[in-house]
């Protein structure tokens, strides 16, 4: 199962699309080395990376012909994440243009390694956001 959308990032880190339906997603994830921080554990930046894109394809679920954006985001950790890690998030509250959701990362042994909540802006995809260059443009989009 795929994402729907091109997400070179995501596409870099490995994270795989498991569930994508009705305010739910499921994503795996297994870190490999680059992936760690000092502590040969995988880093926060990921963590949050996953959670991020687990509350994303939770939102776009229900409007998979959106583009979503992140508003703002809160982020827990309780205790460090080694090996395969899942990502599970749920859509808790949807307006026309905004989305409420959580998500969490749980280890192999099915422990909580951290938690999140976040607010998304539903957008369309017929332009890139403003500001942003389109791939193969030269210059950037006039906000003016």
């Amino acid at each position: 199962m795929g994402f729907g959308v091109e997400i070179p990032f995501v596409n870099l880190l490995g994270f795989e699309l498991t569930h994508f339906d009705n305010g739910h997603s499921e994503l795996t994830f297994s870190p490999r080395p680059e992936h760690h921080n000092s502590f040969a554990v995988v880093h926060g930046g990921v963590i949050m990376t996953l959670l991020d894109v687990a509350m994303a394809t939770a939102a776009r679920s229900l409007a998979p012909d959106h583009g979503i954006v992140t508003i703002e985001m809160k982020t827990s950790f309780m205790r460090p994440a080694l090996g395969p890690l899942k990502a599970k998030g749920h859509l808790l509250h949807r307006t026309k243009t905004m989305a409420f959701v959580e998500a969490q990362v749980l280890d192999e042994q099915q422990q909580l390694c951290a938690t999140a909540t976040g607010t998304f802006k539903y957008v369309n995809r017929t332009a890139p956001p403003a500001g942003m260059t389109p791939r193969g443009a030269s210059e950037p989009i006039s906000t003016d």
